[in-house]
């Protein structure tokens, strides 16, 4: 049994809304991926794109929020839902976040360093990926959702280690400027933070799963 006991119509919203996050990620890789080959007329674009799918999705959201609370729908469940769809929520911003950061500090990242950097940007969006489903299954019947949350621990934990790698390179190049190395380090954290704030969310959504079995 899913989190809602019949259909109703915000269920469409809500799947729009998941379909918004899944695409920002998206957006993301093909715009970072842009940036690291100079290719600033694609990555322009990409950045156009993901402020339309940011603005669709809060506009998602804030219709959700209203639907639950003037319904009263799941009352008992409706804090957890809320707090669900605000965190999926911040992880559509963080990769919106990501793509201003390469446009504001308009970064200069060393040819030696994209290959890490592209694992690290494909472990974020992996790892949204997989909390994505997981918080699918949780609004429909909650099977797999324990494998989906497998698989955000899984690919925050290789995130992590892209990132310490990357980190650790970056500062031994001492050709490069200290000023340099520690804007290219807090672009790497930025991106590791992604994954981690996809685990944050799956550990509260396990805790979710966990009230509505008792």
């Amino acid at each position: 049994m899913g989190i809602f006991k019949k259909r109703i119509g915000v269920e469409d919203q809500i799947d729009s809304f998941f379909n918004q996050v899944t695409r920002s990620g998206i957006i993301f890789k093909q715009g970072a991926e842009a940036y690291l080959e100079g290719n600033k007329e694609d990555f322009s674009r990409k950045l156009e794109e993901i402020v339309t799918v940011e603005h669709r999705g809060d506009d998602l959201r804030r219709s959700i929020q209203h639907y639950l609370y003037t319904k009263t729908l799941i009352p008992e469940s409706r804090e957890d839902v809320l707090q669900l769809l605000e965190d999926m929520d911040a992880l559509l911003d963080r990769f919106k976040g990501a793509l201003w950061v390469m446009e504001i500090e308009n970064l200069d990242v060393d040819k030696n360093f994209h290959p890490d950097f592209l694992r690290l940007i494909q472990c974020a969006c992996d790892t949204v990926d997989a909390i994505v489903l997981a918080a699918r299954a949780f609004f429909q019947n909650h099977i797999g959702i324990s494998d989906y949350l497998d698989k955000v621990y899984y690919w925050e934990s290789e995130s992590d280690k892209i990132s310490t790698r990357l980190q650790r390179t970056i500062f031994r190049r001492e050709d490069m400027r200290l000023s340099h190395r520690m804007l290219l380090r807090e672009f790497a954290r930025h991106l590791d933070k992604i994954a981690d704030r996809a685990e944050d969310v799956a550990d509260r959504l396990n805790i979710y799963v966990i009230k509505r079995s008792l």
